[in-house]
């Protein structure tokens, strides 16, 4: 925790250190292979933390035929830490969502629910610090025609650049009042309150940074000061160029576990019979063992290969 404090030089430059050495650069170095995800073994659940517990998102494959019962994405959570969910307005009754087109009802007037673009952020960054979003899952059943990659960028990394370029950046968006999001309305009645709090912030649970952010232009506030347009600026050519960022399409029986990384989705075009879906569960916790900061020198050693 004492990195990501601006008067702790000497120990964030030690501790970058150690996150830059062999972090990966591709993302097959994220992939696990998993044959049975209702029982993991220990080497496959070692594998997918100690990749967590370096880039803060990990992928997994499972080789066998196609799964779709929604267990797996509790089964798995809980073999990695993930015990407490969150729920949502557009969530399904077990609180675990189904990612899909929506032609009708409250899903279909938000972008996830459509085969549009879905522009970089963190989920639940309009919840309240009781409901923080600090996990997620998210496991493909049907990949789409074409389209729908994602892109995840770890958090750590994007602090990194921003106080490399300007500690001032990161005294900005550490702001208590950085980031607002105004209150969701239903029928002229608040559905979800205000939410104004930083962009990076030190999370007492876990001793970790959690980021809270998004590139949306609509229904947005921020802070409307010199040091905090900078730092949004700055952020946003982050988001544009760096060579930190990892691309991929979920195929079916993959899935995507990480600690609420950024990430962003590409428009997708739909196959005619059946078309994308993926079941995403949001989680209060973090993946287990990932706020530890030693790494195996043979784990560091691979992934750098």
């Amino acid at each position: 925790m004492r990195q990501f404090l601006l008067e702790n030089d000497s120990v964030y430059r030690q501790w970058r250190e150690r996150k830059l050495q062999g972090y990966p650069r591709a993302t097959e170095q994220l992939i696990v292979d998993v044959r049975n995800p209702y029982q993991l073994t220990p080497a496959e659940t070692n594998t997918l933390l100690h990749i967590c517990q370096k880039t803060n998102v990990v992928i997994y494959r499972i080789s066998r035929p196609v799964i779709s019962d929604k267990s797996i994405i509790s089964a798995i959570a809980a073999q990695l830490g993930l015990l407490r969910m969150d729920t949502n307005l557009c969530a399904d009754q077990d609180s675990i969502s189904s990612i899909q087109i929506m032609r009708k009802g409250l899903s279909s007037v938000y972008v996830p629910y459509t085969n549009k673009a879905l522009n970089w952020h963190t989920d639940g960054y309009y919840n309240p610090d009781a409901r923080r979003i600090r996990a997620f899952l998210m496991h493909c059943i049907r990949p789409a025609s074409s389209g729908g990659e994602n892109t995840y960028l770890d958090p750590e990394i994007i602090y990194i650049l921003l106080r490399d370029n300007d500690p001032q950046n990161i005294r900005a968006l550490m702001d208590d009042h950085a980031m607002t999001i105004p209150p969701n309305q239903k029928h002229n009645k608040p559905t979800r309150d205000e939410q104004t709090g930083p962009v990076f912030l030190i999370d007492r649970q876990t001793q970790t940074l959690h980021m809270r952010y998004t590139a949306r232009s609509r229904n947005v506030i921020w802070k409307n000061d010199p040091a905090t347009k900078c730092a949004k600026s700055a952020l946003s050519d982050i988001l544009m160029d760096n060579e930190y960022q990892f691309h991929h399409r979920l195929q079916s029986n993959e899935g995507v576990i990480c600690n609420n990384v950024l990430h962003n989705r590409t428009a997708f075009v739909d196959h005619a019979a059946a078309g994308r879906l993926l079941y995403r569960a949001r989680f209060y916790d973090r993946v287990t063992a990932t706020h530890q900061t030693d790494e195996p020198q043979d784990l560091i050693n691979a992934m750098a290969k």
